[in-house]
């Protein structure tokens, strides 16, 4: 594929985007105006249809968005759910001037080899498989042209989207959830961050025999080149499909590749796409991408365990705690009520001590069903503005039981989550957590 960074290129993009959400918008308006039909399945589509093509990031927006209840209609989740990160790979001639551009001129003496084809390819960037001068197995992310201004024409586009169904639906607010977004993407682009991020993790998880994370190497690193040791692995669902006696390991593996930093040190992996993890032949798993790591304060990590413990206990004062540290406001008990509906759904697994699967009651239309119920009654109510900290904590759980409802994994829940909170203090994960994001240059949460 030719190396399209031209400027017509990137105009043809950005028109393409903004014509497909202004085409929501005029519909949407004319709709609630003048009574205009609106086939919104059949639009949902036509968005799918027009988005799913495109290079940018707002592939990477639209999968996280599938995965957060009620932000957009059903049926525009349920199209845009189906979108792919693999996206059609840059050609040798934008490679080289990348990796001129990144590592100089004499970019390839530094490599013993350099495969001109790239292994993967997604929606910030590809990699391509290399080998050192060592002789090590090399994966080096390359970032597509001109992303900044990629990035910030998306998320002008997503805001004008999330305004117009704003107009009609007011169950949700969106507006904390478009700054998060746009925080969490601008950070994507910073490769030396990604780095750092990959550098903490292997720290923190080296202990886990089950989780195995690449080692960074710096000295062939840049702001939009990382490159890191190459992790052997299968596919996750093929994995298990040939070895299904290993799929409760496998899972019990990703739950402490995913919980072990979120309880000990604040921190998550925001983005628990099939891609991002390989099966090595011994069931440990493979964690790649860094690039969505979210750094959370103690209290928050505090509030999540109290509302364990309010649902547990049916204690609907630690509940309104839990909620307003953080960051609901406004709490009467009708919308507790609702909101604990919710909750409940993403603790049930957590709650029985014994072994089950981690969904028992009709796994992703259940799902649906209560998310469907809840935004009912929060229309009804006025809507409430989740705090943006729940894009990729709603995320990473739903994302993750969704692969441990695909795995069909039959592990005792409870007792996996007890043997990270039961000595929680909120005290000792502050300091844990400023001494070690210290050690990495990683800025603690505002």
């Amino acid at each position: 594929m030719a190396d399209d960074n031209s400027l017509s290129g990137r105009v043809q993009r950005y028109a393409k985007v903004g014509t497909t959400i202004g085409g929501f918008a005029a519909r949407t308006v004319g709709g609630q105006l003048f009574g205009l039909p609106l086939d919104r399945a059949e639009h949902a589509a036509e968005l799918q249809q027009a988005l799913g093509g495109l290079k940018g990031p707002v592939m990477k927006v639209a999968q996280i968005l599938a995965t957060v209840p009620d932000v957009l209609p059903e049926e525009y989740i349920v199209e845009l759910a189906k979108l792919q990160t693999n996206a059609p790979a840059m050609g040798w001639a934008f490679v080289k001037r990348r990796m001129a551009g990144e590592l100089g001129p004499n970019w390839q003496s530094k490599f013993k080899s350099f495969e001109q084809q790239a292994a993967a390819a997604a929606s910030l960037g590809q990699v391509h498989k290399a080998q050192d001068l060592r002789g090590r197995r090399l994966a080096c992310k390359i970032q597509y042209p001109d992303m900044g201004s990629v990035v910030e024409a998306d998320l002008k586009q997503l805001k004008l989207a999330f305004a117009i169904y704003r107009r009609y639906d007011r169950a949700i607010d969106p507006s904390e959830i478009h700054k998060e977004l746009s925080d969490r993407l601008r950070e994507e682009l910073d490769y030396r961050r990604e780095a750092c991020n990959m550098s903490l993790y292997g720290k923190i998880l080296k202990a886990e025999k089950g989780v195995h994370v690449p080692d960074v190497v710096a000295k062939l690193s840049s702001d939009r080149l990382l490159s890191m040791t190459w992790l052997d692995g299968a596919p996750l669902l093929r994995f298990v499909d040939e070895h299904i006696k290993s799929r409760n390991a496998v899972a019990r593996n990703m739950f402490r590749a995913w919980y072990v930093p979120f309880y000990f040190y604040g921190v998550l992996h925001g983005d628990p796409h099939l891609g991002n993890y390989t099966v090595r032949p011994d069931g440990t798993i493979n964690l790649m991408d860094y690039g969505c790591i979210r750094v959370f304060k103690p209290s928050f990590i505090r509030a999540v365990i109290d509302l364990y413990r309010a649902l547990r206990d049916d204690d609907p004062d630690l509940a309104v705690h839990a909620y307003e540290t953080w960051g609901f406001h406004h709490l009467g008990r009708d919308v507790i009520d609702i909101l604990n509906q919710w909750a409940r759904f993403l603790y049930a697994p957590l709650l029985e001590d014994q072994v089950k699967t981690i969904q028992d009651d009709g796994g992703v239309m259940y799902g649906a069903g209560v998310a469907a119920k809840v935004h009912r009654e929060l229309r009804t109510i006025g809507g409430v503005t989740p705090p943006r900290e729940f894009v990729l904590m709603d995320r990473a759980s739903i994302g993750l039981g969704s692969v441990f409802t695909h795995l069909k994994a039959e592990i005792n829940w409870h007792r996996m989550f007890h043997d990270l909170i039961d000595d929680f203090d909120e005290k000792e994960l502050a300091k844990r957590q400023k001494k070690m994001l210290a050690a990495f240059d990683i800025p603690l949460a505002d």
